[in-house]
């Protein structure tokens, strides 16, 4: 059974950063690609950044340059830095496996000051 578990979320003030955690069990991690999305009250899930078992990354838009995804297939686990954390960047952001179509139970993330 694949497994997803977030964490890492966190009260922060704009200009804050954080690092989101996602650690993997169940599965061979290091062939997978692993994805982050986010989801703001009252709006829809949303794709934040995603890194490949090759490690290629890729980022929407909105987090370029502040948001960096990385992997570490010893510990089977994926993260998310967070930097320069704006207060439109709240929400609860979930680690997500499409191969298995599997989901973490989220993080809260809030940017307030």
């Amino acid at each position: 059974q694949v497994q997803l578990v977030d964490s890492g979320g966190g009260l922060v003030k704009p200009g804050g950063s954080l690092r989101l955690s996602c650690t993997v069990s169940g599965t061979i991690f290091d062939i997978h690609t692993m994805v982050w999305y986010r989801q703001a009250p009252g709006k829809q899930r949303e794709l934040v950044a995603g890194i490949t078992a090759s490690n290629i990354t890729t980022y929407e838009d909105f987090v370029k340059g502040r948001f960096t995804i990385s992997r570490d297939n010893v510990k089977n686990a994926v993260y998310l830095q967070m930097n320069s954390l704006k207060l439109e960047d709240t929400a609860v952001y979930y680690c997500h496996l499409p191969q298995f179509g599997s989901w973490g139970q989220g993080t809260q993330v809030t940017v307030s000051s």
